[in-house]
């Protein structure tokens, strides 16, 4: 099973955006708003990534927002009441997000795509009411609580040293989702996806891969919540918002739902554009170009803009024959 391919011409483009995202901090120097702005955007490609795992065993989620928050939450409590390191209690975030998501997925995990859906919708909504509510004593309710960074601000270019920190986790995830996709693991979660009536039929039993697939997006996802709450030093309700269960949708389908690099391509895409339009004053018309571009997308290029080269090739080939 190989990782790379020194033949491969997307392996090789691969490695060319990995150098690059290793060399842009040095030409911006420390900047710190362009340097927020790329290490937002690895986080939600963590995040992205995460979601977009779960649609290769064929469910899907509205409500990834609970798993992204509680990520947050459960670190941050853990380095706010025991003092742990931020970089420690990434994982107890992860893991506290996975346990939940397990037990959501022994309920529900058969259920078809979008019924699943919506009670993972649901459950971001309930756990958010929880933490303003009967948790406020613990969560600080909707004040929410400062929890310490990720990088300690009296560091010389801490700022930089997270974006790092941050790229190589991303680059950790990306490469354990890629290994994971090409396993066996992999293969029954993609018979599970065409067809679970078939997969039973050849001996695979759908259950124990769709909850491994729910606990390990969970996992992931829970540790993007506590890098961005531990990048902005300070937690509140807002991390469970229904903005937030979206943008992994939006970035994987414009990327190229179901496929590893679409949710990277996508982040990017939209962050920039994002980021670009607010730049240039356009404030709230930023969302109907998005809403625009993502309609666009999904009529004229389903499988996303991961798919755009060979759409082109297609279309020069058609027109020379």
């Amino acid at each position: 099973m190989k990782l790379f391919d020194s033949r491969d011409p997307r392996h090789l483009l691969m490695v060319g955006f990995l150098v690059l995202a290793f060399l842009i901090p040095l030409v911006i120097g420390s900047s710190l708003y362009y340097l927020t702005i790329l290490i937002l955007m690895l986080i939600f490609i963590i995040y992205a990534s995460a979601w977009n795992f779960l649609t290769f065993s064929g469910q899907g989620s509205l409500g990834h927002a609970a798993f992204f928050g509680l990520g947050g939450y459960a670190a941050s409590l853990m380095a706010v009441k025991l003092g742990l390191p931020s970089l420690v209690t990434l994982v107890f975030g992860g893991c506290f997000a996975a346990l939940i998501g397990v037990l959501i997925g022994l309920t529900c995990v058969r259920l078809r795509e979008w019924f699943l859906a919506m009670v993972t919708f649901g459950f971001a909504v309930i756990i958010q009411t929880l933490i303003v509510s009967q948790l406020a004593p613990v969560t600080g309710g909707w004040d929410g609580f400062p929890v310490p960074k990720l990088v300690p601000t009296t560091i010389p270019g801490y700022l930089m040293i997270e974006y790092y920190l941050v790229l190589v986790i991303a680059i950790a995830v990306i490469l354990i989702f890629r290994y994971l996709l090409q396993s066996r693991i992999g293969l029954a979660l993609a018979a599970i996806r065409e067809n679970e009536v078939e997969a039973r039929a050849a001996g695979i039993n759908p259950v124990p891969f769709k909850l491994f697939a729910f606990g390990v997006s969970a996992f992931v996802t829970g540790i993007a919540g506590s890098l961005e709450i531990f990048h902005f030093g300070y937690i509140t309700p807002e991390i469970f918002g229904i903005d937030l269960s979206f943008w992994p949708i939006i970035y994987s389908i414009t990327g190229g739902l179901g496929t590893l690099s679409g949710p990277i391509v996508g982040t990017i895409v939209v962050t920039l554009l994002w980021d670009g339009l607010n730049a240039l004053g356009l404030t709230y018309a930023r969302f109907i170009i998005i809403g625009v571009l993502l309609v666009l997308i999904i009529i004229f290029l389903p499988r996303g803009l991961v798919s755009l080269p060979e759409e082109i090739r297609k279309r020069l080939k058609g027109r020379r024959s």
